[in-house]
């Protein structure tokens, strides 16, 4: 019987090694077309005065988009067979017999871990779910831009004092919005389209000849447009034209709410046009008093309004603003701000090149979004004479940027101020967290965190009068506006167990596991949570964390190279997930290593895991030796640990 189901496995195995090799070469196919359509295109472009060659170079690329089209098929039932064979494997190795030999191969020496394996390994496991064939995407027609495409870095080198250095560009996220349900149509110069396109759907690459084809395709709910100094539309505002009034009219027509942004150049020339639309706001608090004596003095049309006055200032982008580091990592080196950013770089790359630095060296007066903007992306600013760039210093300093306000906030003010709605997903957090007898430590843990919105609170004690006399307590230090529940931990149950059913009890939209032994930064939440306002992953915590070892009176810094990345696994007292996603993958019946069986499975499962930063959190502990193999003994700070939180 154990032969028959090894040989399944092998079966399983080389069907999954055959498929793969089989999309390979498929896709190799596949790039070789998309190669022999790029050259029949040059050739179209080429031959354009040549009707004969012309026609021939047609049907080439005719021919060719065929038979990528055919590929594209082929590649897609190819890659749909590759799942299915990875799917068998799956089902598999989840099966309980696969199981129950993996607990007695790791137990074998260990009779309780064999128990527990065995006990696991009893459980009904939950099956992948069998794949589905995807739609085949119809070959790209070369004269429609891919979306994203204008927004991704193209220089990947930068020179310094006469040598060249190559980078890995960062890559700019195209996608998704925070307000799915509203439609966008926006002039922008690239920085501020930057800062927009993730607040919305947003329609740019519209002219004044062509813009009632291009938005009737999606008729939007508001017109914004940038006071751009370059462009189809940047005559039209210099000189009213009639482009530009035929687009505020069309409009006006719909329904539609026009915006001028002013965001650059003098107010005096901009005023004829921005007049034209229902509400003005500036990106420059100086500019407020300019604007307020052009509406003073302005006569509005018959039948018209005079426009709204308000303040739409630049503010970190969380998609683009991140300290989401380069591949080729950072060069160590403070420069100046004109080194870092010489004036031919696209915005795309300027993000990259904000990264790119172990400092930099700001002169006064730049500007305070420029500031912000480098420090979102973790950069420090200056450096201690003498010395290295300050980590901590640099972290305080992004916390400080995205609290002075997103680009997200300013968006949720300007659609109130129009009359838009500006609801948007919230990222409330539930906690769980185990009394182990010190209630008020735990109580001072969490009444600093924001963005708390609930307590599941495990209770030690068996007393029922004590569990209420707890909740009375978290009430009162939590405040009105965090919702508390408190039950009774039976002592029978596993921490895993308790887990599973405190989940249950979970309203927020990420739900957090807090272990009231160790130490936790007041920001602690709310530094970890901003992790899912940049990232695509499901779970979040901290790979790399100092932990203070009592025994030795020691503080060391585990991995430090575990920050900002994917991973397979982080510490279980720094977990934060999304609640959906923990509540499909459950947590294991064991008191110890509930947190290993969970990242086990989010492997199996596919479910990304993002290590944060190193802040914010101390890990409280005797003696470990398994946590001095990955880390490194402090060189900076106290002994005392709290200080690093």
């Amino acid at each position: 019987m154990a032969s028959e189901r090894l040989e399944s496995t092998r079966q399983a195995l080389r069907e999954a090694m055959a498929q793969a090799e089989r999309a390979a070469e498929l896709a190799r196919l596949l790039d070789a077309a998309q190669a022999r359509i790029a050259d029949a295109e040059r050739a179209v472009g080429e031959l354009r005065d040549v009707r004969e060659r012309l026609a021939e170079a047609e049907e080439r690329l005719a021919e060719a988009r065929a038979a990528e089209a055919a590929l594209r098929r082929e590649l897609a039932e190819q890659r749909y067979q590759t799942e299915v064979a990875r799917w068998k494997l799956s089902s598999v190795q989840v099966a309980r017999w696969s199981r129950i030999g993996d607990a007695i191969k790791t137990g074998k020496s260990n009779p309780v871990r064999l128990a527990r394996g065995l006990r696991g390994a009893a459980r009904p496991a939950k099956r992948p779910a069998a794949p589905k064939r995807q739609p085949v995407p119809e070959p790209r027609d070369p004269a429609r831009p891919v979306p994203g495409a204008a927004f991704q870095a193209t220089t990947s080198t930068r020179t310094l004092d006469g040598a060249s250095f190559r980078l890995k560009p960062f890559r700019v996220p195209t996608g998704p919005n925070t307000r799915p349900h509203l439609t966008a149509a926006v002039v922008a110069d690239p920085h501020a389209e930057a800062l927009l396109r993730y607040e919305w759907r947003q329609t740019t690459g519209f002219t004044p000849r062509d813009f009632a084809r291009v938005l009737a395709a999606e008729v939007p709910h508001l017109l914004l447009v940038e006071s751009v100094a370059q462009g189809p539309w940047a005559e039209e505002l210099r000189v009213p034209g009639e482009g530009l009034r035929a687009l505020l009219a069309w409009c006006a027509e719909r329904g539609i709410r026009t915006v001028f942004w002013h965001t650059g150049g003098e107010v005096a020339d901009l005023a004829p046009a921005a007049l034209l639309f229902e509400h003005i706001v500036t990106a420059q608090t100086a500019s407020v008093q300019a604007w307020g004596a052009v509406l003073a003095s302005a006569r509005p049309e018959p039948g018209r309004r005079a426009p709204s006055l308000g303040l739409l200032p630049f503010a970190v982008q969380p998609r683009v603003h991140n300290p989401l580091p380069l591949a080729s990592g950072r060069f160590d080196r403070v420069l100046s701000l004109q080194e870092l950013l010489p004036g031919h770089l696209s915005y795309p790359d300027v993000l990259t090149s904000y990264r790119w630095p172990k400092a930099v060296d700001c002169p006064p007066g730049t500007a305070a979004w420029r500031l912000a903007e480098l420090a979102a992306c973790g950069t420090p600013i200056g450096a201690p004479e003498g010395g290295e760039p300050d980590g901590r210093r640099a972290h305080a300093a992004l916390r400080q940027a995205y609290a002075s306000g997103t680009m997200t906030d300013k968006v949720d003010d300007l659609l109130d101020a129009i009359g838009l709605p500006s609801a948007r997903p919230t990222l409330g957090i539930s906690v769980i967290m185990l009394d182990r007898g010190d209630p008020e430590r735990a109580l001072a843990l969490l009444a600093p965190q924001q963005g708390l919105v609930q307590l599941v609170l495990l209770a030690q004690s068996e007393d029922e009068g004590a569990a209420q006399e707890a909740e009375r307590r978290a009430r009162a230090a939590l405040g009105g506006h965090v919702g508390v529940v408190v039950r009774r931990a039976d002592p029978g149950l596993t921490t895993g167990a308790l887990l599973d059913r405190a989940l249950d009890l979970c309203e927020g939209d990420l739900v957090a596991v807090m272990d009231a032994r160790d130490a936790y930064g007041e920001h602690y939440l709310a530094d970890l949570a901003r992790v899912f306002t940049f990232t695509t992953a499901d779970i979040a915590g901290k790979a790399a964390y100092h932990a203070h070892l009592r025994d030795v009176g020691a503080t060391v810094l585990r991995r430090p190279e575990a920050e900002y990345s994917y991973l397979p696994e982080v510490a279980g007292a720094t977990l934060l997930g999304r609640r959906a996603v923990l509540r499909s993958l459950g947590f294991a019946d064991l008191s110890e290593g509930w947190d290993e069986v969970l990242m086990r499975q989010c492997r199996t499962d596919g479910v990304k895991v993002f290590s944060a930063d190193r802040y914010g959190y101390v890990r409280l502990c005797d003696h470990d030796a398994g946590l001095l193999g990955s880390a490194r003994l402090v060189e900076y700070g106290p002994a005392e640990p709290h200080a690093l939180v």
